[in-house]
């Protein structure tokens, strides 16, 4: 499931004044120095290279560095009993950037764990919790986890977040124009917590969970085209669902695979009788494959398929979101916008030596309409980049990421922890 990073303002900004009786006000933008983005390359690069040297300069081995971050709630317990699953507690400062939220700086903690009685048959359990605050005034809160029970006989997974989220708008649709730019800002809460019960054979599992997703305190442009052309729910809506989902995942890693395959399905109902403002439908897949096609097994070629369908009364914030950090990485988050999005890349993986450095070379394509017959080979948007990597994590193969991609007459830089999928 796609990761969501997501945040809240309102904890450190005043909300606007509700008894005017509006949820739109004009948004005002700040113009920016020519020589920012070269400036900003110069500063996330020196980011992504101030883990790597601090060690070094303390004549430090980097595991010793790390391991000032990391705890282990359950270790006496693992002394007296060695067959119990070293659980991890790592909680250290954040940096992050992207063109959609700009540099956040915050605080991340992740929780490894095995359910007691759990061998090496069940994967390593995953539950992250993200808190930042942007250069964009965002406040970020978001957890997106994944639960192996012993033999993995259940998988729980999901997302929570809130935010506060600035986004840039162009207009529905494919040929949206880039002259149509405008701001909108809102505020998001979203649940979504999936169980799966294992089903037929080993990685495949199916379930069902709940999705909701409410987006209130819309700040528009006055006079933009999101007031103009009133598309349904601009102002805000609640979508709430019962939700079908069906799981394959044989990754041998869940942070950073190197084989295997995951597929997920989900189709959700959404309904007033729920406690929603709108009926209608919702189907999402991840596909993605990873494997080594040369003998040296530290070249890795990742593949990944996403698509989007929505059908009904669909609100504006359930329409497919071109671009973004993880997929279509060049394009902003929201670029294109439509009821139906279908996308694809291709990222080979590679380290030097036996070293922490690594790269990335990767490259895709997409589309958005209104419907899925409307898609046509010819459409499709591309994009490519490169990026370098530096091993954080050596038992969790867990990477700082630099990423630099383009598009279509853009290109942006996004840092973050772990891969893009």
């Amino acid at each position: 499931m796609p990761r969501i990073a997501e945040g809240w303002r309102s904890l450190f900004t005043a909300l606007p004044d509700q008894s005017r009786g509006s949820t739109t006000r004009p948004i005002q933008r700040t113009s920016m120095p020519m020589l920012y983005p070269i400036f900003l390359r110069v500063v996330l690069l020196a980011i992504f290279l101030l883990p790597m040297a601090t060690p070094l300069a303390y004549g430090q081995d980097f595991k010793d560095f790390k391991d000032i971050f990391t705890f282990y709630p359950n270790k006496r317990k693992v002394q007296k009993d060695s067959s119990r699953y070293l659980a991890k507690l790592v909680a250290a400062p954040v940096i992050s950037y992207s063109p959609e939220t700009s540099l956040g700086i915050g605080v991340g903690a992740k929780y490894l764990f095995k359910f007691n009685g759990s061998g090496p048959e069940t994967r390593t359990s995953n539950m992250p919790a993200t808190l930042q605050y942007t250069l964009n005034n965002q406040f970020v809160l978001f957890s997106g986890f994944e639960v192996f029970t012993n033999q993995e006989e259940w998988v729980i997974e999901g997302n929570v977040l809130v935010q506060n989220y600035p986004r840039l708008f162009y207009g529905i649709g494919r040929d949206a124009p880039k002259e149509n730019k405008e701001e909108y800002n809102y505020v998001q809460v979203l649940v979504e917590p999936i169980f799966l019960k294992q089903a037929f054979f080993r990685y495949l599992f199916v379930g069902a969970g709940v999705r909701y997703n409410q987006i209130f305190d819309v700040q528009t442009e006055a006079g933009g085209i999101l007031e103009t052309e009133q598309p349904l729910g601009y102002e805000g809506s609640t979508s709430m669902s019962a939700e079908f989902a069906m799981l394959y995942d044989s990754r041998n890693n869940i942070l950073n695979a190197n084989s295997g395959w995951y597929f997920e399905f989900t189709h959700g109902f959404y309904g007033k009788v729920l406690g929603g403002t709108h009926n209608f439908e919702l189907s999402r897949f991840d596909l993605r494959h990873y494997f080594t096609p040369f003998k040296n097994k530290k070249d890795v070629l990742a593949v990944q398929f996403i698509g989007h369908f929505s059908q009904g009364e669909v609100p504006f914030s359930e329409l497919g979101l071109f671009g973004g950090s993880e997929i279509l990485r060049g394009y902003r988050e929201g670029r294109y916008v439509a009821r139906t999005l279908l996308a694809g890349q291709l990222e080979y993986r590679t380290t030097f030596g036996d070293s922490r450095y690594g790269m990335v070379a990767f490259v895709g394509g997409g589309d958005v309409n209104s419907n899925l017959g409307d898609f046509k080979l010819g459409n499709i948007r591309p994009n490519f980049g490169i990026g370098l990597r530096f091993l954080l994590d050596r038992s969790e193969n867990l990477n700082i990421r630099l990423d630099w991609g383009f598009g279509e007459a853009s290109n942006n830089l996004y840092l973050d922890i772990a891969e893009a999928f």
